[in-house]
């Protein structure tokens, strides 16, 4: 079976996430977005873990669905057809643990994916003696990264540790400010346990490539999302065995054949790809940074380093790199996005959800929008600009200033020009 998955989200219990995080809203989204798995995310969570039991049930093959139709206060969510085959669930959670190691504060953010509810009571029972799972969807816990690995493996063996967004330069596994310089610094004996990164939001597979020590690993994508319309903005297609086991098998193996590809933003666009000083609206490019020691050069502050001066920092390859072995990816751009671009307006606006919907439902959601109608079918739904920026999507034409410092990077289309070299490292797919 064919099905595409985002394995990294929040409920409405984590901080700084919308109220309307919850298992009615996440369905219906993920229906119109064309999304078949999502996770549950904050399974940690004991009043979001209480819902999960209220909400869902097992579906008999490590997935859950919705007990009963969704419900919604959404007005443009109101008409959406929806059968409960439409969505499942995986269990799952993100942890941030911050502690010492090595004399420097380490600050890491991990995902767990589990195949049953059990596995997560005796997960969650442990970690109440580690530290307060009710403050936050995503708990705190000053715990070694490597020794819940390690209590992961003894617990619940079938559970599965992916290190998030693994370049932020807060809190993840080789970020520039909390991070480590190599995957066995941080997991040390239990390092053959990891056999998946999350990539982030700001890199792309090609970023990832330049490092040799990341060849053994399957690079996958999610959204993060903190609400419910960012689901599947960065997400994993598959064709497999539609089961837990058959997921972790295709993430375990990385066979082309049944990890299709993942979906990407432009990385540009993400929070954290170029360096530097949101407060002196200052931008840089890694080379620049280092002629500056890397120092604002309005202030004279030390300025946030992003992804790509990180990931130069430790590659040992130069851009480019490509092989036959490695999952394809596909650039994309969010259908509200593209349309609020076509009519002159913001992406939020109603007018452009009004077409994200129109579209949605002619082609079977927003992912089959992106990446498979064919642009004689979009161009007899109008506005005509929004196929065309469909097209320019998808031949990578945009142009983008990059995100830094927590600011996301703004993406352009109708101003369209090569934005860097994006078909030069991808295994191309459209």
């Amino acid at each position: 079976m064919k099905f595409i998955a985002d394995l990294h989200i929040h409920s409405k219990f984590s901080r700084a996430t919308s109220r309307d995080m919850t298992y009615d809203a996440l369905a219906l989204w993920a229906k119109v977005k064309g999304i078949n798995l999502v996770a549950t995310g904050d399974f940690t969570h004991p009043e979001w873990l209480f819902l999960t039991r209220e909400k869902l049930e097992s579906i008999g093959n490590g997935f859950f669905r919705l007990k009963f139709r969704p419900q919604t206060d959404d007005p443009r969510l109101a008409d959406v057809s929806f059968s409960s085959r439409d969505v499942s669930f995986i269990l799952s959670a993100e942890i941030s643990f911050i502690y010492s190691k090595k004399g420097r504060v380490r600050k890491i953010h991990l995902i767990v994916l589990a195949p049953d509810l059990e596995s997560v009571e005796k997960l969650n029972s442990r970690l109440e003696g580690v530290g307060n799972l009710r403050s936050d969807g995503r708990p705190i816990l000053g715990l070694d990264a490597k020794t819940f690995v390690k209590m992961v493996a003894d617990l619940c063996p079938r559970c599965v540790v992916i290190p998030s967004h693994i370049w932020t330069p807060w809190f993840s596994l080789f970020g520039a400010h909390s991070g480590f310089d190599a995957i066995e610094e941080c997991f040390e004996e239990m390092t053959p346990f990891i056999f998946a990164l999350e990539t982030g939001l700001s890199s792309d597979p090609p970023m990832n490539w330049r490092l040799s020590a990341l060849d053994r690993f399957t690079l996958v994508s999610n959204s993060d999302a903190h609400s419910p319309s960012r689901l599947g903005r960065e997400a994993n297609v598959f064709q497999t065995e539609f089961s837990y086991a058959g997921l972790i098998d295709a993430l375990r193996k990385r066979d082309p054949e049944k990890f299709l590809y993942t979906v990407e933003f432009f990385p540009e666009e993400g929070k954290y790809h170029f360096d530097g000083h949101r407060k002196c609206g200052v931008v840089l490019p890694p080379e620049e940074s280092r002629r500056r020691n890397d120092l604002c050069p309005k202030c004279g502050k030390k300025l946030t380093i992003g992804v790509m001066h990180r990931i130069s920092e430790l590659a040992d390859r130069e851009p480019g790199v490509s092989s036959a072995h490695r999952i394809p990816f596909k650039n994309l751009i969010s259908l509200n996005e593209i349309a609020g671009e076509a009519l002159g307006k913001s992406g939020d606006c109603q007018a452009a959800w009004d077409v994200f919907f129109r579209f949605s439902r002619e082609f079977g959601g927003e992912q089959a929008v992106l990446t498979e109608a064919p642009l004689n079918d979009l161009r007899r739904l109008p506005p005509e600009s929004v196929s065309r920026g469909i097209e320019l999507m998808r031949q990578g034409l945009v142009k983008i200033t990059p995100g830094h410092d927590g600011e996301y990077g703004r993406i352009r289309l109708f101003e369209a020009e090569p934005a860097g070299d994006h078909s030069g490292g991808q295994l191309t797919l459209f």
